[in-house]
């Protein structure tokens, strides 16, 4: 494994998905945090690194780098609310990046994954993602998005075929 610790990042503008991934071990944690709460996470997980001398990197959703970033169909006032909350989000992870550089934590601007799953707009269930992580509790989409960020991310294997 390239990395002895993984933070999968899916950005939101309220509550961003965070998952904590040990590759070797494969033990996943996932949360919601509001972007301090996110900053004091990710100060504390560079301490650990400091103190531990295992590598970590954090790979952070980056919806901007799709050429369109916006797949809603909707029109009007809606469609208005809908791209300022998709800009909010893509600054909310340009500012984590921002900020992991800040702090000295390797990070990597990852391109959005393909969405050919099962649930709602084709992204991951959690009945799926627990299928090869072996995740329990409850996850919401956010959560699971960056879970499965991480996971993809140290190349562990994915048991379902999209």
């Amino acid at each position: 494994m390239k990395f002895d610790n993984i933070i999968g990042i899916d950005p939101d503008k309220e509550k961003s998905g965070v998952a904590f991934l040990k590759p070797k071990t494969r033990q996943l944690e996932v949360t919601n945090l509001t972007f301090p709460m996110l900053l004091d996470y990710l100060q504390h997980a560079k301490k650990v690194r400091d103190e531990s001398g295992e590598s970590l990197v954090v790979v952070v959703e980056a919806g901007w780098m799709n050429a369109k970033s916006c797949f809603h169909t909707a029109q009007g006032k809606s469609a208005e609310k809908i791209a300022k909350d998709v800009g909010a989000n893509h600054e909310t992870g340009r500012k984590i990046i921002e900020m992991c550089k800040h702090y000295g934590i390797e990070v990597v601007q990852h391109i959005p994954l393909v969405k050919c799953w099962k649930g709602k707009d084709r992204k991951i269930t959690h009945e799926e993602l627990a299928s090869f992580t072996g995740l329990t509790g409850r996850t919401n989409q956010d959560a699971r998005d960056a879970a499965l960020l991480a996971w993809v991310f140290a190349n562990l294997p994915i048991r379902v075929k999209c």
